[in-house]
């Protein structure tokens, strides 16, 4: 009842559905809705970032339009949010039309809920959106640097929300207050010789352990990436407006990642989390580990990774990884992103959290680097950009994803 229900609102709002008739539609795996997206059409680089949902709406930041772009579940109805003056979003640098734009200097980026409002990175600032009157509501400023505010995690017991800036020369965490929406302190991701840390990556709260984790992606140590594990207290005792290097502060852990280049993060069950790695070199195999948030003890290495975004869903208990630089080989063939010589065939990898074996491996469309599931139907939200920009993706047109948009999968 619930695809059928899609596929008719989605023909009478003007949306694509996945609703049949085309080659994918005799599969489970064909997407229950594709919905458009303002300014993306064929041939349009889709420049967006990370999503979730609230309150039955889904959100994902979107360079293009300079805002978030909103699904309404129950409808599939597409809406905008932007900003205005000095609350407006960044958008895409050099480029507006975001083609070949540079990410670490553009937004909005990362998205977290806070309660009932949405933080949201841009460069420079963190964005305060108020969804029940769809405007933002505050820029709350967290450097000068010119680079993006990125991946958050909201700690709810202390209130307070942790941002990672990873593109600046020198990478670095800030700590909002979220009661009185003021930066506390900033955590520099100096390295043990002095040198900027290779740059924080997700991040994600552990209310049983009350520590924050955050990928980081390059140390002298762990140079191909490191799990950071930092108690709130550390971070609750700063002094405002203070200033510290994150290993000098005492309570923190450094559980390594192997060859990982860490990406996505998200706590699983019991003491497990999820990281989606993204490994860069050539013949490396892709991959995300199952790791012992408690002790750092990789528990298991799942053959499936090579993308941003990763999510767990505790209603159905899996693990949903948003695999845009998958390759059909299972390694990055020559290393590097997605081109034209080294082509990419993107995947969402739905994987059960219990036995951590594979459920399904879905086709996705040009990118797909993002993935929310809704807690309530568990339908999975994956935004994809065109089949032809990015290049590198050769297959993504004739497996029905040629527009670019966001495609909503049954779960």
């Amino acid at each position: 009842m619930r695809m059928i229900l899609q596929c008719a609102v989605a023909a009478a709002v003007g949306f694509l559905g996945g609703c049949g008739g085309d080659a994918g539609s005799g599969s489970s795996d064909a997407p229950i809705g594709d919905v458009k997206v303002a300014n993306v059409t064929t041939g349009s680089t889709y420049s967006f970032d990370i999503g979730t949902v609230l309150n039955g709406k889904y959100y994902v930041t979107d360079r293009n339009n300079k805002g978030l772009d909103v699904v309404d579940i129950a409808t599939m109805k597409f809406s905008l949010i932007t900003g205005a003056g000095a609350n407006a979003f960044a958008g895409c640098t050099p480029t507006a039309n975001c083609v070949g734009a540079n990410n670490g200097k553009s937004g909005p980026d990362g998205l977290n809920a806070v309660g009932n409002l949405l933080y949201v990175g841009d460069v420079n600032s963190v964005k305060v959106v108020n969804p029940a009157t769809n405007s933002v509501v505050k820029t709350i400023t967290v450097g000068s640097t010119g680079f993006r505010a990125d991946e958050g995690c909201y700690d709810a017991d202390d209130h307070v929300f942790m941002i990672s800036s990873p593109d600046a020369d020198q990478p670095f965490m800030t700590a909002i207050n979220t009661d009185t929406q003021s930066v506390i302190g900033q955590v520099k991701w100096v390295d043990t010789n002095g040198q900027p840390a290779g740059g924080n990556e997700a991040c994600a709260y552990d209310h049983a352990t009350h520590s924050f984790l955050v990928n980081n992606d390059a140390t002298v140590q762990n140079p191909r990436g490191e799990l950071d594990v930092i108690p709130a207290s550390d971070i609750t005792g700063l002094a405002a407006g203070s200033t510290v290097n994150v290993f000098s502060l005492a309570g923190v852990m450094r559980y390594p990642l192997g060859t990982c280049d860490p990406t996505g993060l998200d706590l699983g069950p019991g003491t497990d989390a999820i990281v989606e790695c993204r490994q860069g070199g050539k013949g490396e195999a892709l991959t995300s580990l199952i790791v012992n948030r408690t002790n750092g003890a990789i528990l298991a290495t799942l053959p499936y990774g090579g993308g941003d975004q990763v999510w767990y869903d505790a209603r159905t208990n899996k693990y949903y990884v948003a695999a845009s630089r998958w390759h059909t080989s299972g390694v990055n063939d020559l290393g590097g992103g997605c081109s034209a010589t080294n082509p990419c065939d993107p995947k969402l990898f739905i994987i059960d959290a219990s036995s951590r074996q594979l459920v399904r491996s879905i086709p996705t469309g040009n990118n797909a680097h993002s993935v929310a599931v809704d807690p309530v139907t568990g339908e999975v939200f994956v935004p994809y950009s065109s089949a032809t920009a990015p290049s590198g993706c050769p297959n993504c047109a004739q497996n029905s994803f040629p527009d670019g948009g966001i495609s909503i999968f049954s779960p």
